[in-house]
């Protein structure tokens, strides 16, 4: 598919909608689990794990809102998160950045909200140069963007150099912050895999055994995340090539035997399930 011409990002308004209003796609499974405000805040500490966000007080409506992101609702869930300013922007760019992701079937609405998330998330970064949050997403939103329009286009432009000091700073900022390692190592692996590994180095500052380190210590903080496991898999092949395609397809399969806890990790179990199938 032909990929859109870049304009620079601050063309896009931090809060302009996707260039059509075609209802968001619907999550097609019906075994997801379901939250309501109580029940979320139960299960917070396992949904949130990998990026130990505070949970909102029960009688807020951000709690409801995020009841429906982890119902897989994500169109709901982002348009309630935009009516709660800054508070509610890291549930705004969260659904659309994992709707974008998983379920809208056009690739340039896909890029269209990647590029939302992006300049929202990048100007909330701006004023609150402390929150890891909208650091986070920013990065996420980049490295959708910038697989999108092909990393070596992404890299040119100097998009990957700006995603990896977004989740460097991250960890700097929350230690502990499992999803940020492992979106730094598959940024490592995915430069070595598109540049080789003598330019990443030396370009970018990029190490296989970074990489490695890196989604270690991911699955040590947040061992139950299946895009956690496929992202490992994946990259031992980028990195190694098909001599760690025993160790890859073990990391699917136990990816593929989680019992996902929300609408996310339902999308990701059938992910490892059709991988797989390959």
């Amino acid at each position: 598919m032909p990929q859109p011409d870049f304009k620079p990002l601050s063309l896009m308004s931090a809060s302009s909608a996707p260039p059509d209003a075609e209802p968001w796609t619907r999550l097609p499974y019906p075994d997801v689990p379901r939250y309501d405000t109580q029940t979320l805040l139960s299960h917070w500490s396992r949904l949130h794990g990998g990026h130990a966000l505070p949970p909102p007080p029960s009688e807020h409506p951000l709690a409801h809102g995020w009841a429906l992101y982890h119902s897989g609702d994500f169109e709901r869930a982002a348009t309630l998160g935009l009516l709660h300013g800054a508070d509610g922007l890291v549930l705004a760019n969260q659904a659309t950045a994992i709707y974008a992701n998983y379920l809208e079937p056009r690739e340039s609405v896909r890029l269209s909200m990647f590029r939302q998330v992006i300049e929202r998330a990048g100007a909330q970064a701006a004023a609150e140069p402390g929150n890891c949050h909208a650091l986070y997403w920013q990065a996420y939103a980049l490295g959708r963007y910038s697989q999108g329009i092909s990393v070596a286009r992404a890299l040119a432009q100097g998009l990957g150099s700006k995603l990896k000091g977004a989740l460097e700073r991250v960890i700097e900022l929350q230690p502990g912050h499992a999803d940020a390692h492992i979106a730094l190592a598959a940024f490592h692996a995915e430069v070595i895999d598109k540049v080789g590994a003598l330019v990443g180095r030396m370009t970018y500052g990029v190490r296989a055994e970074m990489s490695v380190d890196l989604f270690e210590r991911g699955l040590e903080l947040s061992p139950h995340s299946p895009s956690a496991l496929m992202e490992y898999g994946r990259a031992l092949l980028m990195l190694h090539g098909d001599v760690r395609m025993d160790e890859a397809t073990q990391l699917y399969e136990k990816a593929a035997a989680l019992q996902p806890a929300d609408a996310k990790e339902r999308l990701d179990v059938e992910l490892a399930r059709a991988g797989l199938a390959d």
